[in-house]
């Protein structure tokens, strides 16, 4: 009997030790509440009700994602427009799922087996964080895409009629500059996502709390801006000549007026040198060239591009009263008569070219205007006011004209005619006086022309003895020499 009891008494422990025992383990299977100690993304969570906690997150979630950023419009677009937008709407997203489903699990399953999801729960869950910066993007645009649509313009400058140098102002454009608008977000998002704990604390305050910024924009300027415009010294018209051709024939004038046009604007940087060769072969193509008298062996004969040498000779006399330096220059072999000998400058295709340096230090700009049979060439640039350039050209010796015969089956025996009276040539030097405020500062020979006489042509009968005057010779086939048209050959010295 006693050992019977004894037994009673042993399984009646045991029993009350597993009652005990099943009811320590229903209580802490069953706690209602997150294990202490236990965050989430940095906000705690230990010791609170497990559906508070999970409701926590969630309003965190939603209220973290309704926090604003207000941009508002830069002064440089002349506007005080202000846009507002949740993180949400700018792609920015909280994911606090897998928190919430873990702490779920707390109180699902069997009793042994939430006792032992909560022995081993983890101390610290994680919240995700996102973002789309591709919606960031194109949600900025499509309040502000306009500014990205605009154009920089280009600083201009226009030589009026009447001489003027006109300059209107370039236009920048702007652009959204959305990566310095990333850049002074993003360090306000890392901000918010360390604090979490602290803004879990008032959602009140997270759900109105936000960031105001200004609109970064970036300027975009015009490759053409006033002040590089201006940098390039077209300042005023420094010099202007004019020449008349209203004696010329209709192809000639054709000629000078084609040659005008295409050296209308040319323009010249600092230390370039101009070639008038590139000009003439311009205009070949362009326009074409017409007939008309060229010089040819110290005669005017019938030929093509006559007149060219017009332009180049105006543009030449421009040039010396700009006080630039002639790098290439010729005088043509027979006086020319809409300029003072000394003063002209010749054009051979493939032999003579004529050129200048644009020794301004600034840009030089050349117009021409060709009106009521007159050419003008204007140069645009920098000179300074209170200079100028006298030229003078000084005929030094003159050269007496040939005797030229020819035998004639018209004339008789011992006849004599003549045909074309001679012209005597010249040799002249030119000169260059610098003038500063009223004052000769420099005086330099720019060049020593020879301009060839015109002989005497004299046609004699068959049988007749040449005369033997001064200078009298036979006539003999000469090279073709061209100037003042195109040709292939340069004129004799």
């Amino acid at each position: 009997m006693k050992r019977i009891h004894v037994v009673f008494i042993i399984v009646l422990s045991l029993l009350l030790a597993a009652s005990a025992g099943w009811g320590a383990l229903s209580l802490y299977a069953n706690d209602s509440k997150v294990p202490e100690h236990v965050t989430a993304g940095g906000i705690p969570l230990g010791g609170m009700e497990i559906d508070e906690a999970a409701s926590l997150l969630t309003q965190y979630a939603d209220s973290w994602e309704q926090q604003r950023i207000v941009v508002l419009a830069n002064e440089a677009l002349k506007s005080t427009d202000s846009r507002e937008w949740t993180l949400k709407e700018l792609g920015y997203h909280v994911d606090v799922d897998a928190a919430v489903a873990a702490l779920q699990k707390l109180q699902e399953g069997s009793l042994i087996d939430r006792a032992r999801y909560r022995r081993s729960f983890e101390k610290t869950l994680s919240i995700d964080y996102s973002s789309d910066a591709q919606t960031f993007d194109d949600t900025v645009r499509k309040e502000w895409g306009w500014i990205d649509a605009s154009a920089p313009t280009n600083a201009t400058r226009v030589i009026t009629a009447n001489d003027r140098v006109v300059y209107t102002p370039s236009v920048n454009a702007y652009r959204i500059d959305l990566g310095s608008l990333h850049q002074q977000v993003d360090p306000w998002i890392e901000e918010a996502q360390s604090s979490a704990d602290k803004l879990a604390a008032d959602l009140a305050a997270l759900s109105t709390g936000g960031f105001v910024l200004p609109l970064p924009i970036s300027i975009v300027e015009p490759e053409v801006t006033l002040e590089k415009l201006k940098a390039e010294g077209i300042d005023r018209m420094i010099m202007s000549f004019t020449t008349d051709f209203a004696s010329s024939a209709e192809g000639r004038a054709y000629n000078v007026t084609s040659t005008a046009q295409v050296l209308n604007d040319v323009e010249l940087a600092p230390d370039e040198v101009f070639s008038y060769g590139k000009i003439v072969a311009a205009t070949e193509k362009k326009y074409g060239y017409r007939e008309a008298p060229v010089i040819q062996n110290g005669k005017l004969v019938p030929g093509i591009g006559g007149g060219i040498c017009q332009v180049s000779s105006t543009l030449y006399n421009a040039a010396i009263r700009a006080g630039l330096d002639i790098v290439e220059r010729r005088n043509h072999s027979l006086p020319v008569s809409y300029l003072p000998i000394g003063q002209d400058a010749t054009f051979a295709s493939g032999a003579i070219d004529f050129r200048f340096r644009n020794t301004t230090g600034k840009h030089l700009i050349i117009r021409t205007v060709v009106e009521n049979r007159k050419l003008t060439v204007k140069l645009f640039g920098t000179m300074p006011d209170n200079i100028h350039y006298d030229i003078e050209s000084v005929t030094t010796s003159t050269i007496e004209p040939t005797i030229r015969e020819t035998v004639s089956d018209a004339l008789p025996p011992g006849g004599r005619l003549i045909t074309q009276q001679g012209k005597q040539g010249y040799v002249v030097e030119t000169y260059r006086t610098l003038v500063r405020d009223g004052e000769v500062v420099k005086r330099e020979r720019l060049s020593k022309d020879k301009y060839n006489a015109q002989p005497t042509l004299v046609s004699i009968g068959k049988g007749t003895k040449p005369s033997g005057g001064q200078g009298a010779t036979t006539d003999t086939e000469q090279a073709p020499i061209i100037e003042d048209g195109l040709g292939a050959q340069a004129p004799s010295a």
